[in-house]
């Protein structure tokens, strides 16, 4: 076991956190965490921040104290360590950074981002928010070179500008939006056809061999299957927190569903530079996922296993976002 703990430096809360690290692998790092009641949500991409409370206990448990830079040095080396810039932007970072985007996309229409980014920002969301679509852009720059064609980038604005979980309708919401806020801006009439167009490309994530633009902005949309694997588990918890209806099992179930599609696809990245950014990554990342939920699945009891403690006050199934797939047979 190589579970590291660094000294208790970082305030916060009224007391000083530590960093609890795996220089050997997540899944270490994970197990050593439930075996030692550290709660999930204290994950940060390659670590848990743990309060200085509780390091004699978790040090007793097996947790060997080393320097913060001796920590760090090992999680690099390891390949563990995510860096600053692959990391999840903090809300106001990403809201700035869509700012001066659409600055520089339509800076003619101030209003319109504005609405578009509090879209972005409603409390649902807990991964299709503003870091998703800074993250998307962010995949659109590699694929461009920095040059994305203005109708993918308005697609990529407009795809999930209405969330509700509901796939297939949330698309269409988000294309009819596009259609009546473009044309009310005035955009030509074929750019906004194209918008629309796009958009409805990520309720089933297929483009066309010939059609550059649909593959470039389906391969953005799918490009966090390919980000090293502590942001990966980062949207996994993010797409989580937006399922609270469901428990473990019901969700497992489900996610294992999505996982497998993804994995037996003939095409997961539909352009090259897509396949070359993002596949291995992504086929490593959902393989471990798959064992994750293969193994909750397995051990809950029959009572978690009911289908009634998956439902709050009846709320209906909308599938699973970005894949839109049906339930798990009750």
């Amino acid at each position: 076991m190589a579970i590291l703990i660094d000294p208790p430096r970082w305030p916060a809360h009224g007391t000083r956190f530590a960093h609890l690290a795996s220089d050997t692998s997540l899944a270490e790092l994970h197990d050593f965490a439930r075996a030692n009641e550290v709660p999930h949500r204290a994950f940060d991409h390659d670590h848990y921040d743990v309060p200085e409370a509780r390091l004699a206990d978790l040090v007793a448990a097996g947790a060997q104290p080393v320097e913060a830079r001796e920590l760090v040095g090992r999680l690099a080396a390891s390949g563990l360590r995510v860096r600053p810039q692959q990391r999840v932007p903090k809300p106001a970072r990403a809201a700035a950074e869509l700012a001066r985007r659409w600055q520089q996309l339509l800076p003619e229409e101030p209003r319109l981002g504005a609405d578009l980014v509090s879209r972005w920002q409603e409390q649902h969301r807990r991964y299709h928010d503003t870091r998703h679509l800074v993250q998307m852009l962010g995949a659109l720059d590699q694929l461009y070179e920095g040059a994305t064609p203005t109708p993918v980038a308005l697609a990529a604005w407009f795809h999930d500008a209405v969330y509700r979980g509901e796939p297939g309708a949330d698309e269409a919401a988000s294309a009819a939006l596009a259609r009546a806020e473009l044309g009310a801006a005035r955009v030509p009439v074929d750019l906004v056809s194209e918008v629309s167009r796009l958009v409805m490309l990520t309720v089933d994530h297929r483009a066309e061999p010939t059609d550059a633009a649909g593959q470039a902005l389906v391969d953005a949309d799918l490009s966090i299957l390919g980000q090293v694997p502590g942001r990966y588990q980062m949207y996994v918890r993010g797409v989580r927190l937006e399922h609270p209806e469901l428990n473990n099992y019901r969700f497992g179930l489900a996610r294992l569903g999505v996982i497998r599609a993804l994995l037996t696809a003939e095409t997961l990245f539909g352009s090259g530079l897509g396949q070359q950014l993002w596949l291995d990554r992504a086929r490593h990342n959902l393989a471990d996922e798959e064992i994750h939920w293969q193994g909750v699945v397995e051990n809950q009891t029959p009572e978690e296993r009911s289908p009634g403690i998956s439902a709050v006050g009846g709320k209906r199934w909308h599938g699973l976002p970005m894949y839109g797939l049906q339930p798990p047979p009750a």
